[in-house]
């Protein structure tokens, strides 16, 4: 791993309400609302004062987060989310079978096949914290103005959730949404084996994949940066103006490229 500097990034609006904070290790997304500031991840807990930085450097306090929804509960996901729960007291949500991750009650030697590790040494996930709302499949969260629907989408993780909302700019209402992790290296079977993890999500996540591909995204939101090039799109944004997160190709394309990934892990007979 780089030193965490190494990952900033600096933080735009994304359209209307819906602004990027996040680094290149990971993404993180702040939406606006009248019930406050929402963030979505907090990344790394060696890169979260990237991201407090970012927030200020956007004219928002990190102390004005009233709420922290994730993803699912990867240390690369949920590693900042103790400290600013702390600071702001703000409310943690978190999908219900991703909730031992996050107490720090699962064994948490994963990061080391998962890549997080500096120098061949996995990382240990040691700020651990209760969430206040377990998500399920359905769930719909009312911030103010904004609406956050909440689908379950395991595969990558038993708890990984998909988020979709509408953003505006006050002309425009968009949607946007995030597929909340698809890396295959957590649905190997020698890493479901090694930790004695049930193969059930692995075998269905084709049935997740097409779950969304009924769902229409205008804008996706990156869990990783390379889910949807956040900065490629962001360097074209500056030179060219315009706005290429508006897309509605890429949902698709991402699914597709996910599909591929994990029927190319079956290929493989991993």
């Amino acid at each position: 791993m780089k030193k965490p500097w190494q990952y900033q990034m600096k933080p735009f609006r994304m359209f209307g309400n819906l602004y990027f904070v996040g680094t290149r290790a990971a993404g993180s997304h702040l939406i606006e609302t009248d019930d406050g500031l929402v963030l979505l991840d907090t990344g790394y807990p060696q890169t979260f004062y990237l991201i407090m930085q970012n927030m200020h450097d956007l004219g928002f306090s990190p102390y004005d987060v009233k709420h922290i929804i994730h993803s699912h509960g990867h240390y690369d996901h949920v590693g900042g989310t103790a400290a600013l729960a702390a600071m702001s007291g703000a409310k943690t949500y978190i999908g219900a079978k991703d909730a031992e991750m996050v107490r720090g009650n699962e064994k948490t030697d994963w990061a080391y096949e998962l890549g997080m590790r500096d120098g061949g040494i996995p990382y240990r996930f040691d700020q651990a914290f209760e969430p206040d709302v377990l998500l399920s499949d359905g769930d719909v969260l009312q911030f103010g103005n904004v609406s956050v629907t909440c689908l379950s989408t395991p595969g990558h993780t038993a708890g990984t959730m998909s988020y979709f909302l509408d953003v505006t700019d006050g002309a425009r209402t968009l949607r946007a949404g995030m597929f909340g992790g698809s890396g295959t290296n957590s649905m190997y079977k020698t890493y479901l084996d090694q930790y004695h993890l049930s193969h059930a999500y692995r075998e269905a996540y084709p049935q997740v994949i097409e779950r969304m591909r009924s769902i229409h995204v205008d804008i996706m939101m990156g869990n990783h940066n390379g889910d949807n090039n956040t900065l490629g799109r962001y360097e074209r944004m500056q030179a060219e103006g315009g706005n290429p997160f508006i897309d509605a190709t890429a949902w698709p394309q991402f699914l597709d490229n996910a599909m591929m990934r994990y029927q190319a892990m079956l290929d493989q007979n991993e």
